[in-house]
């Protein structure tokens, strides 16, 4: 078995029995042992649990960088980044749940997801052809990361096959970006007020992972 094969049967086992028992009960032998994997592999590859959400956080970068088309309008292209991540992140909702469940009792990962999405929304930008350095790829990264935390919301409740609900928001959210963005450029009409919306925001703190 590869390295890259080992990592994914572990992390797959490592979901699995999170949303089954909980993220604070998952360990990463006990994932081990579920999926048939060497423990001393797992003990090697794995020294603990942030190592395993680091893992999974690369992962789903390289899912998404891999299905990169570099073609097309930069929305359709962040939209396409955004939901090859969460095409990858469907098989393991329940244990992503569980996960998103306990963060609130342990600040220290919930800022190890949070530093980590940061960098994965500069990859996405990245591939889509956007500077994520200055002061306008730092409002370009706040601004896919609060693209991010509201499709995360709608992932979280969305049991559909073809995550339709998690489209929407990735879409919704994509669109309201873009008026921002064009209303900071100085590019909106002198007439062209924000309106009152009950459409996702473009900035704030970050409190969901991946």
């Amino acid at each position: 078995m590869s390295e890259h094969d080992f990592d994914d049967a572990l992390i797959a086992a490592a979901f699995r029995l999170a949303g089954e028992s909980g993220w604070a009960a998952l360990t990463i032998a006990g994932a081990a042992q579920s999926a048939g994997l060497s423990l001393a592999e797992a003990r090697e590859r794995f020294p603990g649990k942030h190592t395993l959400l680091r893992r999974f956080g690369q992962r789903l970068d390289q899912t998404a960088l891999a299905a990169a088309s570099h073609e097309g309008p930069v929305r359709d292209q962040l939209f396409d980044l955004l939901m090859a991540r969460f095409d990858a992140m469907k098989s393991h909702r329940a244990g992503i749940n569980a996960l998103l469940r306990y963060l609130a009792c342990d600040p220290a990962t919930a800022l190890q997801l949070a530093c980590g999405t940061k960098r994965s929304m500069r990859w996405m930008l990245h591939a889509a052809g956007q500077p994520t350095t200055g002061l306008r790829g730092a409002l370009r990264v706040k601004g896919l990361l609060a693209v991010w935390v509201w499709a995360m919301r709608a992932f979280e409740r969305d049991e559909s096959e073809d995550l339709s609900a998690t489209m929407a928001a990735v879409d919704t959210a994509l669109g309201r970006a873009h008026q921002f963005a064009t209303w900071i450029s100085g590019e909106r009409t002198k007439d062209a007020e924000p309106e009152e919306s009950d459409e996702p925001p473009v900035s704030g703190a970050i409190d969901e992972p991946f």
